[in-house]
């Protein structure tokens, strides 16, 4: 194999979707700015208005922002679990989705502790966190648990660049700005593909991959832990810890099913992404939503069975008020995607995708349930009984900067994927240097 000539293949068959913006996306991108420019004035709104233009009152101080925060993050470390699971044992499909599920990874993580800033009423106090930080708040070790992994999946993802930031600048072919082949040229930090450089880039990317795993499981326990030990009727709860990072990878893996679709259709990418790739997401789609329902029945079940107070009022107020949404959440939500993902004629491209889409929204409304029934539920009821205090219904403003934050993550992610291509060229050339390898007959044959 000439890797020279290799390379250069393989810069031409994607250099399309570095060099050329064609209408479509240009309309795409329109589209997202406008839902952040509206975004925008509703952020400018609640800042200075307060929190009375959101649903968040006395008894609900939590809303949509807060579940947004959990559903991102929630996707971010279970794209940092999956991505490290991949690089670390070195799966032979991985080069397909691997650079899908890193950036998910780390736009997830920008996009999702955003929503905790819209939480706050007095952001002229947020440095106050880190002056005067609480080591016995929950909260603090969140803030520290994400920092670190944000630090973690940046490094990560820079190391699994760089090769291809080393191809890109050496390839002389490739029509684009003189800006960007200076960019290349130094963030590719003068690696030429040796084999020594290369073995060096292996080690750190594995040990890398295996720290970022850690600190997914470590930073989404946290997480849980700042429900679940408060005292609060519905997250008081032992389980919340591995019942969030089932969660988030029940939620992870069926948003980097919906992005592989997308892309592989836009991109014309057949040839990479193929069905095998989805039938083996599917799966882990399958046990991730066999072990969700398993501990959502676990959580659920105690609160009826115990007949305790609190938990009964809980419950009354799920099955009253929120009754489909609690159908939809812990049985459509998980039963839809175990039926069409256990039986092996149903497993197409497209039904795969129907099951990650419903497994997605079933995720994020199980989030809804387990934040807003419970504040709804005190141990002490408040003295004003309107009913805008006692129940919660997002408002305008709240679901703006909620699209706003999808959009952000969509723009985020165009753009990239016009910097870099978005299957590693460097992960298809140690695939096929590999191959190469094994076929050569050893000196005793």
């Amino acid at each position: 194999m000439n890797l020279k000539n290799r390379k250069r293949e393989l810069v031409k068959e994607f250099s399309p979707m570095l060099e050329n913006w064609s209408l479509g996306s240009k309309i795409w991108i329109g589209f997202l700015i406008a839902i952040i420019l509206v975004g925008i004035y509703a952020f400018i709104l609640q800042f200075v208005k307060g929190h009375i233009v959101t649903g968040m009152r006395d008894n609900v101080v939590w809303g949509v922002y807060i579940i947004n925060f959990i559903f991102f993050v929630g996707i971010s470390y279970s794209g940092a679990f999956i991505s490290g699971i991949l690089h670390f044992f070195k799966t032979p499909w991985k080069n397909s989705v691997s650079r899908i599920v890193e950036l998910i990874t780390v736009l997830s993580l920008l996009i999702g502790p955003v929503f905790i800033l819209l939480c706050i009423g007095r952001l002229d106090r947020l440095h106050y966190l880190f002056l005067y930080p609480r080591i016995q708040s929950p909260i603090t070790w969140d803030i520290i648990a994400i920092m670190t992994d944000l630090v973690g999946c940046f490094i990560y993802l820079y190391l699994t660049f760089i090769p291809d930031f080393a191809i890109l600048r050496d390839n002389s072919d490739l029509k684009i700005a003189n800006w960007r082949k200076k960019l290349y040229k130094t963030l590719a930090i003068n690696y030429q593909d040796t084999p020594s450089q290369r073995e060096r880039l292996h080690k750190i990317t594995r040990t890398m991959s295996a720290m970022i795993i850690a600190m997914a499981i470590v930073a989404y326990t946290v997480l849980a832990w700042i429900f679940s030990l408060t005292l609060q009727p519905g997250w008081n709860s032992t389980i919340f810890a591995p019942y969030f990072i089932i969660a988030g990878l029940y939620s992870g893996v069926g948003f980097i099913i919906i992005c592989m679709y997308l892309i592989r259709k836009y991109f014309k990418l057949e040839k990479y992404i193929r069905k095998i790739h989805f039938i083996a997401a599917g799966i882990i789609l399958l046990v991730m939503s066999l072990l969700f329902g398993y501990f959502t029945f676990s959580e659920y079940f105690p609160k009826w069975f115990s007949h305790k107070t609190n938990d009964g009022e809980l419950l009354k107020t799920l099955f009253s008020s929120y009754f489909w949404q609690f159908i939809f959440a812990n049985y459509i939500g998980v039963l839809v995607p175990i039926v069409i993902l256990f039986f092996k004629k149903f497993r197409t491209i497209k039904s795969i995708t129907f099951a990650a889409i419903i497994a997605v929204l079933g995720l994020w409304l199980n989030r809804y349930l387990i934040v807003i029934p419970t504040l709804e539920t005190p141990y002490m009821p408040i003295q004003d009984s309107r009913i805008e205090f006692i129940h919660y219904s997002a408002t305008w403003v709240e679901w703006s900067l909620t699209f706003t934050g999808i959009a952000a993550f969509c723009l985020l992610f165009t753009l990239l994927i016009k910097f870099v291509p978005i299957i590693p060229m460097s992960g298809i050339i140690d695939y096929e240097r590999e191959n190469s390898k094994k076929k050569q007959p050893s000196v005793t044959e």
